[in-house]
Parts: C-alpha cells; sequence; structure tokens
C-alpha cells in the first residue's frame, strides 16, 4: 500500500494552519516552513517527485516549489538528475537521527522491538502521537513480505492504525474532540472506521480492554494489535505493536499467542519513560 496517500492532506493542513497561525508574526519563516513540508513529501513509494507534484501535494506555488528545491539542492538534502524529478540525498537524514539517537525511548523500543521480533518471528513497532498521525520511530522487520511500507520516520492516520487508536485513547476529551473535528475519515479498506461517531464507540471499547485488534483497516491482508506504553506519571506516551499476514495469524491466535508477549515487552519498555 502507498503511505503518501496517507500523509499528503496532513502535510498540506499542517502548512495551512502553521501560516494561518503565523499570519503577520514577523518571527515566522515562511520559507523554512515550505522547504520542511516539500521534504516531508517524499515518500518510500513516491522518492522522485516533479515540481508540479510537489505543488500540487503541498498547495505552494509552483515557483515556490522551485525556488525551495534550488535551495535544498544547494545545501545537499535533495538532487535532480534529468533536472525535472527531485529525490532526497542521505543528508536528509541528519534531521532526524538526532531525535532518534537522543531520545531513550527509541533506543531502548528498537532493542525491545529486535528481541520481540525474534521471538514472536512477527513484525513489530513502536510509534508516538504526532499531527494526528501515528509516527513510528522504532520498528523490527521479519523481512519484506508485509503489503505496506513501514519504517521509523513513517506516519499512519491514527483513525484507521492500531497504534493510532491506542494513541487517540491517551488524548483528553477536549484534544479528542479536536482531533476528530479536523479529520478528514478516507476508507482505504472497507473494514476502515469512517466517522467520528464509530471512533469514539471504538476508543471506549479499546480503553475498556486495554488493547486493540485492528483487522486489515489499514491494508487487506494486514491484520495488527496495540498496547499503550504508560509514563511513570500514568500518561500514555506511545503505543506498541505487532503486525502479521491476516492469511496466517487469525485473531484469535494475536489474543492468545502475541498479546501476552506484547503486553510483557510494553511494560518492560515502559520503566524507563
Amino acid at each position: 500500500m502507498d503511505t503518501h496517500n496517507f500523509n499528503t492532506k496532513e502535510t498540506t493542513d499542517t502548512l495551512t494552519t502553521a501560516l494561518s497561525i503565523a499570519h503577520g508574526d514577523p518571527n515566522f519563516m515562511q520559507s523554512l516552513a515550505r522547504g520542511l513540508e516539500i521534504l516531508q513529501s517524499f515518500t518510500p513509494r513516491r522518492q522522485r517527485l516533479s515540481v508540479s507534484q510537489l505543488s500540487q501535494k503541498t498547495r505552494i506555488s509552483r515557483a515556490a516549489v522551485r525556488r525551495c528545491l534550488y535551495t535544498l539542492s544547494a545545501l545537499g538534502f535533495v538532487h535532480s538528475i534529468d533536472g525535472r524529478n527531485y529525490e532526497l540525498l542521505p543528508r536528509v537524514l541528519t534531521l532526524g537521527h538526532a531525535y532518534l539517537m537522543s531520545t531513550p525511548l527509541a533506543k531502548a523500543a528498537q532493542n525491545t522491538l529486535d528481541h520481540l521480533c525474534q521471538t514472536l518471528n512477527e513484525c513489530c513497532s513502536v510509534a508516538i502521537l504526532e499531527s494526528g498521525d501515528a509516527l513510528y520511530i522504532a520498528r523490527a522487520s521479519t523481512g519484506p513480505s508485509m503489503n505496506i511500507d513501514l519504517g521509523r520516520g513513517c506516519r499512519l492516520p491514527a483513525y484507521c492504525c492500531a497504534l493510532g487508536k491506542i494513541l487517540l485513547c491517551g488524548l483528553t476529551k477536549e484534544a479528542l474532540d479536536a482531533y476528530l473535528a479536523r479529520t478528514v475519515f478516507i476508507p482505504h479498506t472497507q473494514y476502515t472506521i469512517t466517522n467520528a461517531d464509530q471512533l469514539r464507540a471504538t476508543l471506549e471499547e479499546i480503553r475498556r480492554q486495554g488493547y486493540v485488534i485492528n483487522d486489515q483497516q489499514v491494508g487487506i491482508g494486514l491484520r495488527s494489535v496495540a498496547v499503550p506504553m504508560y509514563s511513570y506519571s500514568g500518561r500514555v506516551v506511545a503505543a506498541m505493536s505487532v503486525e502479521v499476514h491476516a492469511s496466517q495469524v487469525t485473531v484469535n491466535a494475536l489474543k492468545e499467542r502475541i498479546l501476552p508477549a506484547l503486553q510483557h515487552a510494553a511494560a518492560d519498555l515502559a520503566l524507563i519513560l
């Protein structure tokens, strides 16, 4: 599944909101905001993008996109072989590397996921909530066989993925209301939640049972189970999940075999929070 479709609206809405809030603020650098939005438009499935495509995704004028790309190219963050399509260069990794390497949660989560992945022989992830998305900060994979591209730094809409639903459960009523008011529910499969009332009911059930099983709401064939990770103060600060092939692991198997191991791993990792 192409995760760039999940990010397009959030990217444009973030820029629109930021520019609206910053209107008239002499300290806000609009050009910097635009450059960062352009960098976030590249995805694993859309590694090469033209000026026209970037302009359409970000709602930034072509002229402004062209100037941003010229600057980013001069700084070594993007490159164009044919003069038309641009792609990211390795230097862009420096923007997120410092965070991932300096954050105790990200470092410890990777070690925990590596062990859990080897134990269960399934893909495992940890994410935090960021701008309405589940932002993956650690992931351990059994191989490239899953039908969706995910890795550290990838994002999925919170309303349709297991990690995101767990993270939404940690929001205050006011914060959840604000999230629901600005969210457009896109049916990525026939099983995807498509309205706010349905999501509210689902979140209430998740709070009661303490975990969520997501059955092919992100992509057909992808089934997952997720649990919350609490800080010392009792706040939900992250979520941990295990992703499996729906054709290979049943919902009952997720509950009976995988959920206990996942809960144990999440509880151990939460000790450092």
